[in-house]
């Protein structure tokens, strides 16, 4: 039975699917064990492809896994001037999922429609589940929850998962839904459950006042609005109203939003009048934002060496402190401005063409999950070095080969079904 599965291609595809859900449910639930073989069941499905060696021509050319190849090679190509070792020989370890994920999505015999329906299906109703129980648990005490807010802080999601990322999901979970629930396989119930779904992620994502999964969300709305101007004004004029509805609704309605909202203008007071910014969370960043820019106006075209990022930026706070304790000196926590420093002009320009590139190809810029995904994630790297945290490079990682890579390579075989 097994060789029968082998030579039909089932072994490979269901070995995908496996990977698929165990990463979906590594990143949900913070499983680390999952999300770590996850990358390599997907790797070893491709392996297990009987015709793998029709497939390596395709991948070879495959621009998406392109692209985050190039993403990979600024780490090990920094080898000549890179200071800190022991950092650089670790990433080169930590970023092979860059090589690795899109092979699995090029190589590997590709998943049904029905399956990846299922796990788009699973992940926005999973995503706005773990949203409404978060809900539930700032529901319980609101008093000690915008207690938090007040400081800075966040409500925990029930999962673990850290709340900048939970954000990100949630934020993701609502713009999924819409394309979803409009698939023409699923009947009219599971249509308005995601549906639902999809408005119990955005609702979620307002009581908890994730401030940079709001930054993703509206970032991306706006984007959506400009992409439908020319197309369809009419639509683009009905999200407008709908966005600005629900902006509004939320601050007038909800204690926490004003909280954020509050804390938020006070927090960047601190920085501006120049008082003690050691317990602020923006105004910490800022301070890293500035110092960061001493950097790149120091080495602007290679920067120091992606491995040696933080080295550098802790050196600048020994002479810039802004009266930071050193405990409380933060990293860059802005991806644009982190490969900036890491790898000056031309380490910033491969990652925009990672994010841009794909919106540019009229077959990729057509496919909703694909735009809205890129929007949601570059909206939110303004707000924070995501790949520099494991649960957050995964996250880019995977959803870049399931949804970009997998697009790429349908567009080369249009009978392909990833």
């Amino acid at each position: 039975m097994a060789a029968r599965w082998y030579r039909n291609g089932q072994l490979s595809q269901w070995l995908l699917l496996l990977a698929c859900l165990g990463g979906v449910v590594g990143l949900l639930f913070t499983a680390r064990a999952m999300v770590a073989l996850a990358p390599v069941a997907a790797v070893v499905a491709a392996g297990l492809n009987p015709n793998i060696h029709r497939e390596v021509p395709q991948w070879l050319r495959n621009r998406g896994a392109q692209r985050l190849a190039a993403l990979y090679v600024l780490m090990p190509l920094s080898w000549w001037y890179t200071q800190d070792w022991p950092v650089w020989r670790h990433e080169v370890y930590r970023q092979l999922p860059l090589i690795g994920v899109p092979l699995a999505f090029c190589l590997a015999v590709p998943l049904s429609r029905r399956q990846r329906l299922g796990i788009g299906v699973f992940f926005v109703g999973t995503t706005a589940l773990l949203g409404a129980a978060t809900v539930g648990r700032y529901l319980l005490d609101p008093q000690a929850a915008q207690g938090l807010i007040r400081v800075g802080q966040n409500v925990p999601s029930v999962s673990g998962i850290f709340h900048i990322h939970f954000g990100i999901l949630l934020a993701l979970a609502a713009f999924f839904a819409v394309p979803l629930s409009r698939l023409p396989q699923l009947s009219k119930g599971p249509r308005w459950l995601l549906l639902i779904a999809g408005a119990v992620a955005v609702v979620s994502l307002h009581i908890l006042a994730y401030r940079t999964g709001l930054l993703a969300f509206y970032s991306a709305l706006v984007s959506v609005v400009l992409l439908l101007l020319r197309r369809r004004p009419l639509l683009a004029l009905g999200v407008v109203a709908l966005g600005v509805m629900l902006a509004f609704g939320a601050y007038h309605s909800l204690a926490s939003v004003q909280e954020r909202v509050s804390s938020t203008f006070y927090d960047l007071e601190q920085y501006q009048l120049g008082h003690d910014i050691n317990h602020f969370s923006l105004s910490r960043r800022l301070a890293a934002w500035h110092n960061a820019l001493e950097i790149v106006g120091r080495h602007p075209w290679m920067g120091v060496a992606p491995a040696d990022v933080r080295q550098e930026l802790m050196a600048q706070f020994a002479v810039r402190t802004y009266g930071l304790a050193p405990e409380n000196r933060v990293m860059v926590h802005n991806q644009y401005l982190h490969y900036l420093v890491g790898g000056g002009v031309v380490g910033l320009a491969v990652w925009l063409w990672v994010l841009i590139q794909p919106l540019v190809q009229p077959s990729l810029r057509r496919n909703p999950y694909v735009r809205y995904f890129l929007l949601t994630f570059g909206a939110a790297a303004l707000a924070d070095s995501l790949l520099e945290l494991q649960i957050g490079f995964n996250l880019f990682v995977f959803l870049y080969g399931f949804l970009v890579v997998a697009a790429e390579r349908r567009a080369q075989q249009p009978g392909a079904t990833l």
